[in-house]
């Protein structure tokens, strides 16, 4: 396997990063990247301004998405690469699964400001670029614009998640319906940052990727910003064990809040079948 510095996960503008398109594009190129993907959550209205930028610099691209998936009482990430953009199918989904963002903002805002921060919805708006995709995110960047916590690492320990104030559940779209989207759309379902979920205990886990399988998923992110050096190995484990191929991507939102820059990350081990040999129909020269 000849190693390929692949970048298959960021976002931009369009969902909650803070960079646009084509500034990704050039990140990444500028940063060594060899294949390149935007994976906005539940939005591919970034994916033409993406492709273009990236032809254009000489960057190989994947079409990519980050759906919200509810699994077992929790949120879940489910990672499309290869999509086409333009199917029906794919775009409806992605609409119902965004429709119920803005009435969980205004709970969320409403908690908040019962223990003291008022403005919390206008605030965030003020980070949005796509109203119809305001999340935690651009929560976090106004508690830490108005002081309340020094970033938006501190915000997620202190608000926003469950048990702390300010976090509102929203039932998203499921498994399977994600799974389908995506490969429907042309392209292979990746279980993102899979070390991020706070399971209750190891069955839901192997629960999870087994019925990931069965719908049709075929690939689990391996090497991604948040994992350790042991859960890369024990991701790659379990890349083996159910026979699927393995990604790589940073998850950049933007250079000040991000650990990881796009292209920094290690390679994945020689091992595993990468998930673009999957692909290499669907990269965009």
């Amino acid at each position: 396997m000849r190693i390929v510095n692949a970048d298959l996960h960021c976002h931009s503008i369009v969902s909650d990063g803070t960079l646009t398109p084509e500034a990704l594009a050039a990140r990444a190129h500028g940063n060594g990247v060899e294949l390149w993907s935007l994976t906005d959550h539940d939005e591919v209205g970034g994916q033409h301004r993406a492709a273009a930028a990236a032809q254009a610099l000489g960057l190989p691209y994947l079409c990519g998405v980050e759906i919200s998936v509810t699994f077992a009482g929790m949120t879940v990430h489910i990672v499309g690469l290869g999509i086409d953009p333009d199917d029906a199918q794919l775009v409806a989904g992605l609409a119902h699964t965004r429709g119920g963002r803005e009435r969980r903002a205004r709970e969320m805002a409403e908690q908040l400001a019962a223990v003291g921060i008022r403005g919390a919805y206008d605030g965030a708006l003020k980070y949005v670029g796509n109203p119809e995709l305001i999340s935690r995110t651009h929560f976090a960047r106004y508690l830490v614009e108005t002081g309340v916590c020094h970033d938006t690492h501190e915000v997620f320990r202190r608000f926003l998640t469950e048990g702390k104030p300010g976090y509102v559940e929203h039932r998203w779209a499921t498994l399977g319906d994600a799974v389908r989207w995506i490969t429907d759309a042309g392209g292979v379902a990746v279980i993102a940052h899979p070390a991020r979920y706070a399971w209750a205990n190891a069955t839901q886990e192997y629960a999870l990727f087994a019925e990931f399988k069965a719908h049709g998923g075929r690939a689990v992110e391996v090497v991604t910003g948040s994992h350790s050096s042991a859960e890369i190995v024990r991701y790659a484990d379990m890349a083996r064990e159910f026979d699927l191929a393995a990604s790589r991507g940073s998850d950049f939102h933007s250079p000040d809040e991000s650990h990881t820059d796009l292209g920094a990350l290690p390679y994945l081990d020689g091992r595993l079948t990468p998930v673009w040999e999957l692909l290499a129909h669907r990269v965009l020269h």
